[in-house]
């Protein structure tokens, strides 16, 4: 309750903005505070950035046109609380508007400045509350069906544009932390991609322990990469063992070369492991432990599968599954762990897997790059990838298609995750196109 009522009061203004733009007005005429017939002719361009909360609207006041920008608060003060009053930017307000008039409000020059006292209709308020009650996502899953396929595109497109500027910017950043290096940015968004949820964080812990060009000096040798790899995630450490079967581990060949290899190259590069603690085992299927991933990463690695310009080159979804697709090194096709045998099998990435590392790795790196080198070809190839890929299923993309959405590829399933992360989760009901129409649709009825 302290959640949805915390909701309900930073929302107020937010919900003024929507019946301001939809011009959701009392029948009975507008006036000023101050007496003055109000009449909107266009509500003008919703600002979403910095500035007026409304560009360019006309109103007579009055009989008199004003053209120019408007700003909504919940209460008249706010514009003083938000130092409005000395901000040269706000120096073309037409017309104020609050719920709440608790202040006369001025320019930065003293000119003062009309004010309606605007209320949020009860249905608008209604149905508003329903959203943030809902227990059932999504929350507006009875309108689905009702509204235009139009509407639903252009929503999922900017919603998916939306969720590759983020990856975008975690990828740059990425780089940015090794001084450029979009080599090692691709490295380390690829190993995290590697934990598939469950141990993501230790992934990308692990591929920042250490530098690529450490590694490049050994790619060549694909056993003192696995030296590297096992050594660098703690995975050699003995106390890592399993305590029923670190006897059989260590008497383990394989085993014991790695260790005495990792020894010899972490003492000529000062190699610092993470703690093999952090790597996490309950619930998890045998072909997703990390022995099993990093041996894929193994030998990727040594076939260039993890290169930036390898993937710049793929022209085709079919060149970035070939280059992706891995399996585990030899030991590993007859073991999950050191010292239990297992039937042979090659353990490569299953097709699911393989399609979430197109989706989550080779896309978004593809098109953060481009940004990068300001390759607008490069980044519209990266988007019409993810539209050739089929759509991810999981319990997000199944939820929406219970409510009738038809998710065909995973652009669209993309961009409904970015719908319930960014704004189902957050109860972000009016930033969503879904949302507005909601309490418009309902308003009206």
């Amino acid at each position: 309750m302290y959640l949805q009522g915390w909701l309900f009061f930073n929302s107020m203004e937010i919900l003024l903005h929507y019946v301001w733009k939809h011009k959701l007005f009392p029948l009975k005429p507008l006036q000023t505070t101050d007496g003055q017939v109000l009449e909107v002719i266009d509500p003008g361009l919703h600002n979403t950035d910095s500035g007026p909360d409304f560009f360019n609207a006309k109103v007579k006041i009055g009989g008199t046109l004003w053209v120019g920008n408007v700003e909504i608060h919940d209460h008249a003060s706010d514009w003083y609380a938000h130092h409005h009053d000395t901000d040269l930017a706000y120096s073309n307000v037409i017309l104020h508007v609050a719920q709440v008039m608790d202040a006369e409000v001025c320019r930065c020059d003293g000119t003062p400045i009309a004010q309606l006292q605007l209320d949020v209709p009860t249905s608008v308020m209604d149905n508003y509350n329903e959203l943030l009650a809902a227990d059932k996502y999504p929350p507006c899953h009875r309108l689905i069906a009702r509204l235009s396929p139009l509407l639903m595109h252009s929503w999922l497109t900017s919603l998916q544009m939306e969720r590759l500027e983020q990856k975008t910017l975690a990828i740059d950043a990425i780089a940015r932390r090794h001084q450029g290096d979009w080599e090692q940015a691709f490295f380390v968004t690829m190993a995290r991609n590697y934990g598939f949820g469950i141990n993501g964080d230790a992934f990308e812990q692990w591929a920042e322990s250490f530098s690529l060009s450490v590694a490049g000096k050994h790619r060549e040798n694909e056993f003192q990469i696995e030296a590297l790899f096992m050594g660098q995630a703690g995975l050699l450490d003995e106390a890592s063992l399993p305590v029923a079967v670190r006897q059989e581990a260590l008497a383990d060949a394989h085993y014991q070369r790695l260790a005495a290899e990792y020894r010899f190259l972490q003492h000529k590069y000062a190699l610092q492991p993470i703690p093999h603690h952090l790597w996490r085992f309950l619930r998890l299927r045998p072909q997703n432990f990390p022995h099993i991933r990093i041996s894929q990463l193994v030998r990727l690695y040594c076939s260039n599968g993890i290169n930036l310009s390898t993937l710049v080159d793929c022209q085709t979804i079919e060149a970035i599954n070939e280059c992706m697709h891995t399996q585990v090194t030899d030991y590993w096709t007859t073991h999950y762990a050191f010292g239990q045998p297992s039937a042979r099998s090659d353990k490569h990435l299953s097709p699911a897997s393989l399609r979430l590392l197109v989706i989550n790795t080779a896309v978004p790196v593809l098109f953060a790059y481009g940004r990068h080198l300001m390759d607008e070809k490069m980044c519209e190839r990266a988007v019409a990838m993810l539209e050739q890929v089929k759509a991810e299923d999981n319990h997000i993309v199944r939820m929406w298609q219970e409510c009738g959405l038809k998710v065909e590829d995973a652009a669209q399933s993309q961009a409904l995750i970015q719908l319930k992360r960014r704004y189902c989760d957050r109860k972000d009901c009016l930033r969503c196109r879904i949302g507005y129409e909601y309490l418009k649709n309902n308003s009206k009825q």
